[in-house]
């Protein structure tokens, strides 16, 4: 058994990384076209919470090329998350946990913490799959984010259900399921041809919201 937690553990090192890598194609656009179009903001700054140094410094590559291209009133949004999220959240953990805190407390509050990011992390394509229905088009959606969350989430729920460790399995499970529903929903659409009214009629629900 002890084998077997190995091995999908270091998969699931594996897939995590790609996670992190697969908004890459998408960000060579951004930098390619100058323009972040309509792809999310809301996914950046949560997904550079969590614990991962890698994904730290992956994500945080990310925010700054999103706010460099992204229009103002998008990048003020996207900057006041981050201040709120990246800085101001991780501040208040670290002080309530080391002054306030102490022993078991210390890492079960800890663990609560992580896997509600990872919750947030996970959930966080939702809003595009919200455009997705509303445009019939999957073009801000990226297939390999979804695909690469799906079989993240997969197997740290495996590896959670082997250690048997709540603060691995309930986030990442959650995120399975999420990531299952992003993929069936592109099968539905990516194969679709949208008219360019119902683009339109997406792109403007999202404007609106913004």
């Amino acid at each position: 058994m002890e084998e077997l937690s190995f091995f999908v553990g270091v998969i699931g090192n594996v897939i995590s990384v790609l996670v992190f890598l697969s908004p890459v194609g998408t960000f060579w656009r951004i930098i390619k076209h100058g323009s972040t179009e309509n792809f999310e903001t809301r996914s950046l700054p949560c997904r550079l919470a969590t614990v991962n140094g890698f994904g730290i410094l992956a994500e945080a590559v990310y925010v700054a090329l999103f706010l460099i291209y992204a229009p103002r009133k998008i990048r003020v949004k996207t900057g006041i998350l981050v201040g709120i999220l990246d800085v101001g959240f991780l501040a208040a953990a670290i002080l309530v946990t080391r002054l306030a805190l102490e022993g078991e407390s210390r890492i079960d509050a800890i663990g609560f913490m992580c896997a509600g990011l990872n919750i947030i992390m996970y959930g966080s394509p939702l809003a595009a799959m919200k455009t997705v229905v509303s445009s019939k088009s999957v073009e801000y959606m990226p297939f390999f984010l979804s695909f690469f969350l799906f079989l993240n989430g997969g197997i740290w729920a495996f590896y959670a259900l082997l250690e048997q460790d709540i603060f691995l399995g309930v986030p990442n499970g959650i995120g399975f399921l999420l990531g299952t529903a992003q993929l069936i929903l592109y099968a539905i659409y990516s194969n679709a041809r949208p008219s360019s009214n119902s683009i339109s009629q997406g792109l403007l629900e999202q404007g609106l919201q913004k």
